[in-house]
């Protein structure tokens, strides 16, 4: 533990630098703790915060803008790679696109609290193709403020963190593999809090060529929309679609066929929607695999509003 602290006491502007980028890049690597024990040793030595502020500002931006580009450049193909290599539901692509659809750029102001929304809003931000002063703007006060959350914490208990310094330096290699423990229970516990989602959207799918087929056939299926208005408005929609917000104003027959789609990663949000109307006694009801990409790929129709509606 002595090696440890050294290492923060020596090296806190890097090992601050460091621990935020990994944590902003995406991997389950805490950061805030670092940031207030920095600056808590920074106030007991009276050093300037300046430096942790601006160092920690800067990583969390770099990482910003390496998924920024990766949005701009690669779009859903990146958010589908993030959602099976990352820890956390892939639910929090679908509410993460309604919070942006939203509220926009400014969204990113306040993206760092809101648990699973930092990288994901900063690819759709990429995506949705806003300029790169207006992302660095936005996402720049975002960063400074949640850094400055941190660099406030450290330096207000700047004591209660000492205090806890000295109890861990007394511990010696105790305190080391208590936190090593901590790590790899929280990463654990993100583990199985995917492997818990996944299960519940494990069901069977309609592929592109079965719909397709209903669909030329003449039949009468319902095809429901789950997406954002905005997003479908920007992105199109598959004919005889019906945009859904609220399941409970739905008015269908019990034995009708249901087609849910959504443009998200493992259609998460269209096996949410199709499983709720299974509990509501809907026991015709799939979703569609790969969603309106799949589709679309396919070579299959997809409507626009007309000039007149954007």
């Amino acid at each position: 533990m002595d090696t440890l602290l050294h290492i923060i006491e020596s090296y806190g502007l890097w090992v601050v630098f460091f621990c935020v980028l990994l944590d902003q890049g995406g991997l389950p690597f805490p950061s805030y703790a670092p940031m207030i024990v920095t600056a808590a040793l920074a106030t007991d030595k009276h050093e300037s915060l300046w430096p942790v502020l601006l160092v920690a500002t800067a990583a969390a931006l770099i990482a910003d803008l390496a998924w920024f580009a990766g949005g701009r450049r690669f779009g859903t193909q990146l958010l589908r790679l993030m959602c099976r290599v990352s820890l956390s539901p892939d639910s929090c692509v679908g509410m993460t696109r309604n919070i942006y659809s939203r509220w926009g750029a400014p969204s990113l102001i306040l993206a760092k609290y809101i648990p699973g929304f930092a990288a994901v809003s900063t690819t759709l931000a990429g995506e949705s193709g806003i300029g790169v002063r207006r992302f660095i703007i936005f996402d720049g006060i975002g960063a400074a403020l949640w850094v400055g959350g941190a660099v406030a914490l450290g330096a207000i208990f700047h004591e209660a963190v000492e205090a806890v310094l000295i109890q861990l330096d007394q511990l010696g290699q105790l305190a080391l593999l208590l936190l090593i423990a901590a790590i790899v229970l929280f990463v654990l516990f993100k583990w199985w809090q995917r492997q818990s989602f996944m299960s519940q959207i494990r069901m069977s799918r309609i592929s592109i060529d079965e719909l397709a087929t209903l669909l030329d056939s003449g039949s009468t299926a319902t095809i429901l929309d789950v997406r954002s208005p905005e997003r479908r408005a920007a992105s199109g929609w598959i004919p005889g679609s019906v945009s859904v917000r609220d399941i409970s104003e739905l008015q269908l027959a019990p034995g009708e066929e249901v087609i849910v789609y959504c443009d998200c990663p493992n259609d998460a949000s269209a096996a949410v929607v199709a499983r709720k109307l299974k509990e509501r006694g809907y026991k015709r009801v799939r979703p569609l695999a790969g969603g309106l990409e799949a589709w679309q790929a396919r070579g299959r129709p997809v409507l626009r509003p007309a000039a007149s509606e954007q």
